[in-house]
């Protein structure tokens, strides 16, 4: 009777045994997170996996996609965006998680050509743009909405050239799409940030826009409101901890 019991008991504990895992497995967070974040952000939810949780999921598109598609209810748990504005938005519609917004990480603004071009071209206000990029476009992130275009047609028209350059534009839907148009030699120059033109060998940067030029370029982090997994609000406290922003700044970024 006492073994019928204790294999009945033993029975019992392996059905059970499902249920207690599927209980305890810990979901991954979904990230949404701008376009020029893909390499440092990919590599910080690799370094938050091997502490022993789930790994990120991190969907990477311009800062105004995402923001569009937070407001249309994407069942997301983070949104780091590449400017304020973006952010302020989702934040004015009551979209984040009350006290979880902090700007962490900044950007230059940079002119870049490919790898092989023999163009030159100093970076100062009047400079001859137009004229370098002849029968060329230049390529740069939507600046109706994307942040990084955003930057770039700000800088362009206090150095005084925007006006003589607005109708040679190749605008992108983000920034990385415009830096894969000029790494392709699709445009003779392109605006990007730093850490895009780091991130890909077939483009050069012929000078960085004075931070003057154009606000300061900041990414902001935040807890979306809707967001019911435990392990997201983890994920963003290592983000803009020392640890999370050494792994930016391998990346060319500037942390806060």
């Amino acid at each position: 009777m006492r073994k019928a019991l204790a294999l009945f008991v033993t029975l019992l504990a392996m059905l059970a045994a499902p249920i207690t895992l599927a209980a305890a497995r810990k979901e991954a967070p979904l990230v949404l997170a701008a376009a020029s974040l893909q390499e440092s952000m990919s590599a910080a939810a690799n370094a938050w996996a091997a502490k022993g949780h789930p790994r990120p999921r991190v969907s990477f598109a311009g800062s105004s996609a995402l923001a569009r598609q937070i407001e249309a209810g994407a069942p997301a748990d983070l949104f780091v965006s590449a400017d304020e504005p973006w952010m302020d938005e989702v934040e004015g519609k009551k979209l984040l998680r009350t006290g979880t917004r902090i700007s962490f990480l900044r950007n230059t603004l940079v002119l870049i050509a490919p790898r092989g071009s023999a163009v030159k071209l100093t970076i100062r206000p009047g400079m001859p743009l137009a004229a370098a990029l002849g029968p060329g476009r230049l390529a740069i992130a939507d600046p109706g909405g994307v942040p990084a275009g955003i930057y770039a047609r700000q800088a362009l028209t206090r150095l005084g050239v925007w006006n003589s350059v607005q109708d040679k534009l190749a605008p992108a839907e983000n920034v990385r799409a415009a830096l894969a148009l000029v790494s392709r030699g699709a445009a003779p120059l392109g605006v990007v940030y730093g850490t895009d033109a780091r991130a890909d060998p077939g483009v050069r940067v012929l000078g960085i826009f004075p931070q003057a030029s154009h606000d300061p370029i900041t990414y902001p982090v935040a807890l979306l409101a809707s967001s019911r997994n435990p392990e997201a609000e983890g994920f963003r406290r290592f983000l803009i901890s020392s640890e999370g922003k050494a792994v930016f700044r391998r990346f060319g970024f500037g942390t806060r």
